[in-house]
């Protein structure tokens, strides 16, 4: 297969995350048979700086021409006076929205060499979590008719969606399923939302085309409960916009490791936009001692999600997991008194183990 991935190392420690997982997928490319050309693409700061403006339409217009992008982080202090239309963040706004990314997959897993670092007891986590959250990104009281009243002394945010964007975002959660332990949980507040109704009532229906996949619902304020009480519980969360950022963020702490965590934004087609959750962190950008693992693991949701490649995005994830388990530690996941290695030489080792 020939991939032509779009590159947006942005800002901080993002180039030097990206050069990693492009040196993961070149080598497993190579095991594989594939062959990746990559165009690389300002955005955020950088943007700015050469620019005047965080992203041009000549960098998304190249980010729409490729068949996947693969993001590091954008932002920083450097750009923190910079009016809010001109902040580098406003860079993952105008991708998502210009390549029209309504999906965004979150996942959250606790490696059992890195379970010290949850903040939840042993005997909640022991046997492992490994879940994911399926977010909404365009709808919903984020995107709604919102105002205020001519005294204002009252305001309000209309939360609005339609059965076409649910049906189209519950899709990308029962594919998902196929590919993990097939179990989505719809996450919602039926119990008071008329939106929420809809959301059963629409995702009951598309699951009919999904026999092979569990589908259970469970209201918000008990799922947020759950995530602490029982994460193991979980495989699969499918929800709304607003429910959807705050769950996975609270996902993402329960692993106790930000610099490990990828995330994916994809729209209808086989198109997405990958990246690691965590920022950019511009006190260690070249330095060689940031994490790259999150990227790495973002690379390989890239070939999962976008190019169909279940074997290569696994040969990857094996690696990241068995080096774990060999004791390489980045600084940021290493234990007081444990050894560390840098960014260029975790990326070494994660590709000796893809073979």
């Amino acid at each position: 297969m020939e991939m032509h991935i779009a590159l947006v190392p942005g800002d901080g420690i993002g180039p030097d995350i990206v050069r990693s997982a492009v040196r993961v997928l070149d080598r497993t490319a190579d095991r594989f048979g594939h062959s990746i050309s990559y165009r690389e693409i300002d955005a955020g700061g950088i943007s700015i700086d050469r620019y005047g403006r965080p992203l041009t339409e000549d960098a998304l217009e190249s980010a729409a021409e490729s068949d996947a992008v693969l993001l590091g982080a954008v932002g920083g202090p450097k750009w923190d006076h910079m009016p809010g239309s001109l902040r580098p963040e406003k860079a993952l706004l105008g991708l998502r929205s210009g390549l029209g990314l309504f999906c965004n997959l979150r996942p959250a897993r606790i490696y059992p060499e890195l379970a010290a670092a949850s903040p939840l007891k042993q005997s909640v986590i022991s046997g492992g979590v490994d879940l994911v959250v399926v977010r909404e990104l365009t709808g919903g009281i984020y995107f709604g008719e919102k105002g205020r009243s001519e005294d204002g002394g009252s305001a309000y945010d209309v939360m609005s969606y339609s059965k076409a964007e649910i049906e189209r975002i519950a899709r990308k959660a029962f594919e998902a399923a196929r590919l993990r332990r097939r179990r989505v949980t719809v996450v919602d507040k039926a119990n008071v939302l008329e939106t929420s109704r809809l959301w059963r009532e629409t995702v009951s229906a598309i699951a009919t085309s999904y026999s092979d996949v569990e589908l259970d619902f469970m209201y918000v304020d008990n799922a947020s409960m759950q995530l602490v009480r029982d994460p193991r519980h979980f495989d699969v969360l499918l929800t709304e916009n607003m429910f959807g950022d705050i769950l996975s963020d609270e996902a993402s702490m329960i692993t106790g490791s930000i610099g490990m965590l990828a995330s994916a934004s994809l729209r209808d087609d086989a198109f997405g936009m990958y990246e690691p959750i965590h920022g950019s962190a511009p006190d260690i950008a070249g330095r060689d001692l940031a994490n790259p693992i999150a990227t790495i693991l973002s690379a390989a949701m890239m070939l999962r999600y976008s190019f169909s490649l279940e074997k290569e995005a696994k040969a990857i994830e094996d690696a990241v997991e068995a080096a774990l388990a060999d004791g390489v530690r980045t600084k940021d996941i290493a234990s007081e008194g444990e050894e560390y290695v840098g960014t260029q030489a975790c990326c070494s080792e994660i590709i000796r183990r893809i073979g």
